[in-house]
């Protein structure tokens, strides 16, 4: 199957319908992460410790896996994983 009547390649076809399957896989994983660290934060501002920390653990988790499935760069993961633990310290003394 080279050419169809409208004059696209089959194999331009299937990369667009690729394309906009990966854009919404990786948007879901991106508004995970965002959606994590929000919960991270706003446990913070409440200054309470337990969910914080509970919320930290899943925060870390969703960065590590978006770096592994390269939806994020690596350093970019740890740069967020690196900020939430600065401010969970801060309330944890």
């Amino acid at each position: 199957m080279a050419k169809l009547k409208t004059g696209r390649h089959t194999s331009a076809l299937k990369e667009v319908r690729k394309s906009i399957k990966r854009t919404q896989r990786n948007t879901s994983i991106k508004s995970k992460i965002k959606t994590s660290i929000k919960r991270v934060e706003e446990a913070v501002r409440n200054n309470d410790v337990k969910v914080a920390l509970e919320q930290l653990a899943i925060a870390f988790s969703e960065c590590d896996k978006a770096a592994k499935k390269n939806v994020v760069h690596f350093k970019a993961a740890s740069n967020q994983k690196a900020r939430l633990s600065k401010i969970v310290a801060k309330i944890n003394k």
